[in-house]
């Protein structure tokens, strides 16, 4: 195996580990959330009644970043746990650290806009909001970053899910604020995250040259780094 083959053995070692990291970043959140969940219960649902988002009230601010902790009973963090997970692992699974700033960009974005336009005297707070944003992340990232294999799955999830479209729209008794926003919120975090790979020309030491088409495995491993992988 030649050095192409060598790098990119170790760029889907990398991905793995990514992978495995994304994993237990998920498992971890979700254990605080329903940590929180329990405590909440206890008191009476108090926390999401003082910590969530009072529309354009100055000192609520803040609880932009405690709200998509909280919830308002045990159906509403039962909704948003299977598709939390399944999308924050499929945001994750590129880079941890990407990650984190796209659910910092999607935190923002989501709680900003639920905290400007939602209607006057109400409280929010649910993880629904950043749930959109890995959704709008997950359905960009491919074509920002240009890997097919992203492409794929962003085109299957929107397939998929495209009942969650229904609740981006304005509709009587749904916050959808948060999930219009949040939904922004990811798919500017595709742009802003994106891949930026330098223009090299073949033979450099940063980029190999590229495979002869007599060598079976180069074809096969050039196939894989097509395909994202």
């Amino acid at each position: 195996m030649g050095p192409a083959g060598v790098q990119r053995v170790r760029d889907a070692e990398t991905m793995l580990a990514e992978a495995r990291r994304a994993l237990w970043v998920m498992v971890i959140l979700l254990a605080i959330i329903w940590t929180v969940q329990i405590i909440n219960w206890a008191v009476g649902y108090r926390l999401s009644a003082d910590l969530g988002i009072r529309t354009r009230e100055v000192d609520s601010l803040p609880d932009i970043l405690t709200a998509p902790f909280l919830h308002f009973g045990w159906s509403h963090i039962e909704a948003n746990s299977g598709p939390l997970f399944i999308f924050g692992f499929l945001a994750a699974y590129r880079g941890v650290r990407k990650f984190l700033g796209v659910t910092a960009l999607v935190v923002l974005m989501s709680g900003l806009g639920a905290w400007f336009t939602s209607a006057p005297d109400t409280v929010g707070a649910g993880a629904s909001g950043v749930v959109f944003g890995y959704f709008g992340y997950i359905i960009v990232r491919g074509f920002f970053d240009g890997h097919r294999i992203d492409i794929a799955i962003g085109l299957v999830m929107a397939l998929s899910f495209a009942y969650q479209f229904a609740v981006l729209v304005p509709a009587e008794g749904v916050g959808w604020q948060a999930h219009l926003f949040g939904f922004i919120g990811g798919v500017l975090g595709g742009w802003i995250f994106r891949e930026r790979k330098r223009a090299l020309p073949p033979g450099t030491p940063d980029q190999p040259p590229p495979p002869s088409p007599a060598n079976p495995a180069s074809a096969v491993l050039k196939e894989l780094d097509d395909l994202g992988l």
